[in-house]
């Protein structure tokens, strides 16, 4: 059984832990590797790395610094293929999704390689007489990026990596065990694009030797992605050691449908979007709020394309569900689908008893659908990550927005309509900080941020677009004034010199 390393310095390192992980493809059930649980030693050790590593890394320009990320970029192009299959081998995706996966890191990479006109400062003479003032924005350190396993490519080397490193910060991942071949290989990507070592590491390990980073002094922030409860942790331990925080967490995303949204296409972009990624996403779309004159017919369409889904193993080209990440996951959605039963919600399609022929040891479930879902049953509330839709029923837009609206999660809804009336009035009064038009997954693409709200993100700076550049840069005011020979000889100076 192969023993996988972690990365620092440039190498992969073998860890000197006994505790080891092991690493399953979700398509067949199979254990492909095992995985370190870092000791907490190795983890200081890959921070000290980093920390040396930006002492010269912040010193390069940065045109020089975003060449690297430029010829990553090209890389990623020529690897697509092989990062493709690492992705739906070790997570699940379907070979479409897990190409999205690493398109998506490529956009990241892009989004970088823009970093000098995106770090521009800013400028003023005479801000006072005789007095000019520039603004620089400056890297900051080292910062830690913690990474669940739902996006393996995306989100360590899309979201946090590229913007960090080009910003001239060093960066410590802590990859899921779960996931962790991808974010390897893309280590050897950046080197090979010729990133210096030391600046990007990876390390595997428990949410023990995680809690590092939370108060280690040389870590200035912490970019997490996971659910809300580890978010809420962070942010405050890690807030209150005086670091920043971006902390993306859950989300029950709601779809309001209206009485005159096209039948046909929205029920496919339901599925698309609550089955996609078999449901394991926080941009998924687990919650469909219908109006009541509609309602039939559209369930009657979502369930009638749910059941052409192709269910089977990731890396076939054919299948369109993928299995979810392993068998406790499966068991905990299966958990959800029982207590959708017990809670008196009508269980219109039942994906608990999938088989795949020659794979029957996958974690696979099938799309299952709930109708009639109130509002007194958690499983419309909670995050399931999962294939699990739930019908919810109004009689009206106001009364649908509301119920939208009562979620203690704001990262994304949606609403199908073709009135641009309660278009208009849905995209303001949502709370969802991520919000659809006719649009299933409203993600925007990199040069936008990543905008959850309530109990979906806990910051001030959301991932990417310009609150990306802020994340990782802080702000410099330098005010300058020379003196004319008639003011060299002055000797009394104003108590606010200028500065009014």
């Amino acid at each position: 059984m192969e023993k996988l390393k972690y990365y620092a310095n440039g190498q992969y390192v073998d860890s000197k832990t006994d505790k080891f992980n092991e690493v399953y493809n979700p398509s067949t059930g199979e254990v492909t590797a095992l995985v370190p649980c870092c000791t907490q030693e190795e983890v200081e050790d890959v921070i000290a790395i980093a920390k040396k590593a930006y002492e010269s890394w912040s010193k390069v320009p940065i045109v020089k610094r975003v060449q690297v990320l430029y010829k990553l970029r090209g890389l990623i192009d020529e690897h697509m293929e092989e990062l493709t299959y690492l992705v739906a081998q070790e997570h699940g995706k379907v070979w479409e999704e897990a190409m999205g996966d690493v398109l998506k890191a490529k956009e990241g990479t892009e989004l970088a390689c823009s970093a000098p006109s995106l770090i521009l400062g800013e400028a003023m003479m005479n801000t006072s007489n005789g007095f000019d003032t520039v603004l620089y924005r400056e890297s900051i350190g080292v910062f830690a990026g913690i990474v669940p396993f739902n996006f393996p490519a995306m989100i360590p080397m899309g979201w946090m990596s590229p913007m960090c490193i080009a910003a001239g910060n060093t960066i410590v991942l802590k990859v899921s065990s779960s996931t962790p071949r991808t974010a390897l290989r893309f280590a050897e990507l950046y080197k090979e694009a010729g990133l210096p070592d030391g600046v990007l590491n990876i390390v595997t390990c428990s949410r023990k030797e995680a809690e590092i980073f939370l108060t280690h002094p040389d870590i200035k922030g912490i970019s997490f992605v996971g659910t809300t409860g580890v978010g809420k942790h962070i942010y405050s331990v890690a807030a209150e050691h005086g670091k920043r925080v971006q902390a993306l967490c859950e989300a029950k995303n709601h779809a309001l449908v209206m009485k005159d949204a096209p039948i046909d296409r929205t029920a496919a972009g339901i599925i698309n979007s609550a089955f996609g990624c078999a449901g394991e996403r926080c941009m998924a779309l687990p919650v469909v709020v219908a109006e009541e004159e509609i309602a039939d017919a559209l369930v009657a369409k979502i369930v009638e394309l749910a059941k052409d889904l192709k269910i089977g193993p990731a890396y076939d080209k054919t299948s369109t569900l993928g299995p979810v990440i392993n068998l406790e996951h499966k068991n905990r959605v299966l958990t959800w689908i029982q207590k959708g039963i017990e809670e008196g919600a009508t269980l219109v399609l039942d994906g608990r008893n999938v088989k795949v022929d020659q794979f029957e040891n996958g974690y696979y479930l099938g799309p299952t659908i709930f109708d009639h879902v109130s509002e007194d049953m958690t499983i419309g509330a909670s995050e399931i990550f999962g294939p699990v839709l739930c019908i919810k029923r109004v009689r009206n837009f106001e009364e649908g927005l509301e119920i939208m609206n009562r979620n203690q999660f704001a990262n994304g809804s949606v609403i199908y309509t073709q009135n641009g009336f309660f278009a208009r009035e849905f995209t303001e009064r949502t709370h969802g900080g991520m919000v659809g038009v006719n649009v299933g997954i409203p993600v925007p693409i990199g040069v936008f941020p990543f905008s959850g709200h309530k109990n979906s993100f806990f910051g001030d700076l959301h991932c990417l677009g310009k609150d990306g550049i802020r994340f990782y840069t802080e702000s410099k005011c330098v005010t300058t004034r020379w003196f004319t020979e008639e003011e060299k000889k002055n000797t009394v100076v104003n108590t606010w010199d200028g500065t009014i």
